[in-house]
């Protein structure tokens, strides 16, 4: 079974050019991980502040080591968080 997160990120008006700048920075770096299946992100032009992430990665340590990333701490947890109004994560695991 793989490891999936669906992640809603909501910019703080005005951020949302923050939130995107560091999405299109981690979206490549994401998904030349070892253990990463997929990282897709989308944005509703007509909600232009809400982002949502779906990632799969083979198992829970290939998510927790994307976690430890330089690339997640530079570009979600030191830019694109912090200017967040919320921010709503869920954990799955494939089945079949």
């Amino acid at each position: 079974m793989a490891f999936v997160v669906s992640a809603t990120w909501t910019a703080q008006p005005g951020q949302e050019g923050v939130v995107l700048d560091a999405i299109e920075k981690l979206g490549p770096l994401s998904r030349e991980e070892p253990g990463n299946r997929v990282y897709q992100a989308f944005q509703d032009p007509a909600e232009p502040l809400v982002f949502r992430l779906f990632e799969i990665y083979d198992d829970q340590a290939a998510a927790d080591a994307h976690w430890a990333s330089d690339h997640f701490k530079e570009f979600a947890l030191d830019q694109a968080i912090p200017v967040l109004a919320t921010r709503e994560r869920a954990f799955y695991e494939t089945i079949g």
